[in-house]
């Protein structure tokens, strides 16, 4: 897959290559509708707290991209829970 970042003048220009080919296929149209929604597409680029995520990949015994993957999941980033207090007799 492939990432590009175009301004607006260049998006309009690829738009008006497009519809200069006369007959537009389906290809040119899918195109066309994604010069279309890349215009809503410009947003920051995502933060993560690494430290937290590198604390709780240890803390887990996994990965850091198993706890993105929980967190771009909708997981809220919680403290893994303590070992419980040993019991009294």
């Amino acid at each position: 897959m492939w990432s590009l970042r175009f301004t607006d003048s260049q998006r309009d220009a690829l738009r008006m290559l497009i519809q200069a080919q006369g007959e537009i296929g389906p290809s040119l149209t899918g195109a066309l509708e994604a010069l279309e929604l890349a215009r809503w597409d410009d947003l920051p680029d995502a933060a993560l707290p690494w430290a937290d995520v590198g604390r709780l990949a240890a803390a887990q015994g996994i990965g850091e991209a198993d706890v993105v993957w929980d967190l771009a999941c909708g997981m809220p980033l919680r403290q893994p829970a303590a070992a419980p207090p040993p019991a009294v007799s």
